[in-house]
């Protein structure tokens, strides 16, 4: 006898189904971020993967608490190199560090100059802060405007982001024509353990043209970094992903905002992991 076979039925097939997948789906996690921000988060962390090496996934968050940062809070310079100092070796920073001061970034031409040799000078949004690369011999010059210095949680960020820098173009990973340098510096820190303070910091974002992932277009912060929100949150769900944390401790430290995208964002990639929900007839 011929034995015959039947397809089964889908969601696609039947309109019914398909009204009722469509519904189900509203109530499934959704990804915090457009979908060309989360490829490129996923494509350059992946890429920060290959760059650093799996070490960086294996030692603690950097909180901010006194275990990592004792009282009392910076004031003098010497206070903030000592913390320069500090964010250098939780990054893993090797490179030999001078900190300068300005008492007005945005006006100080002199820091403008490339060292003979330099290759380059980086200015963080809002002229927070400002990096120079000297030559292959030289220092690495980072000059953080003494406006900073009495906001704490500002100037960690601050000094996160140029040690970013650091750790990217200083150590020859990231091309200076790289035009997504701005946020691969920030989603740089997340992945060096410094991503708390670089996301309490990602608010006040305005659009600027010729920077970020889009060819034109892209996010600068008024104030400091060039990660959004939303951002920062689905990258430090998928930091904590690749370190095995479904339910991070250190996730409390997070302001609001980032806080309530990075949950967001765990629950959109425990979903992908356990697959699309489908609704039976």
């Amino acid at each position: 006898m011929r034995q015959s076979y039947h397809r089964r039925e889908t969601a696609y097939d039947c309109p019914r189904k398909r009204e009722r997948r469509s519904a189900i789906s509203l109530f499934n996690p959704r990804c915090p971020v457009e979908e060309r921000e989360r490829a490129w988060i996923e494509e350059s962390i992946e890429w920060l993967r290959g760059e650093f090496g799996v070490a960086p996934l294996n030692v603690p968050v950097i909180l901010p608490t006194s275990e990592y940062f004792p009282p009392p809070l910076p004031g003098s310079d010497a206070d903030v190199r000592a913390v320069v100092r500090s964010v250098a070796r939780y990054m893993g920073v090797q490179a030999d560090l001078d900190v300068q001061f300005s008492e007005d970034l945005d006006h100080a031409q002199s820091l403008l100059r490339l060292f003979p040799g330099g290759t380059g000078t980086f200015r963080s949004p809002g002229a927070a802060s400002d990096y120079t690369h000297a030559d292959a011999d030289g220092l690495h010059v980072v000059t953080i405007d003494r406006s900073s210095v009495g906001d704490p949680a500002r100037l960690l960020a601050v000094i996160a982001h140029e040690l970013g820098y650091v750790r990217l173009f200083g150590e020859r990973r990231m091309s200076v024509d790289r035009q997504d340098r701005e946020p691969l510096t920030d989603l740089a820190t997340v992945y060096l353990g410094m991503g708390i303070f670089t996301a309490n910091a990602a608010f006040n974002f305005g659009r600027i043209s010729g920077y970020g992932i889009e060819p034109a277009g892209g996010w600068q912060s008024r104030r400091l970094g060039y990660m959004t929100e939303p951002m920062f949150g689905y990258a430090l769900a998928r930091y904590a992903v690749y370190r095995g944390e479904p339910d991070p401790a250190w996730a409390k430290h997070l302001d609001t905002n980032p806080r309530v995208y990075m949950k967001r964002a765990i629950r959109y990639l425990r979903h992908l992991d356990h697959g699309v929900t489908y609704v039976s007839a």
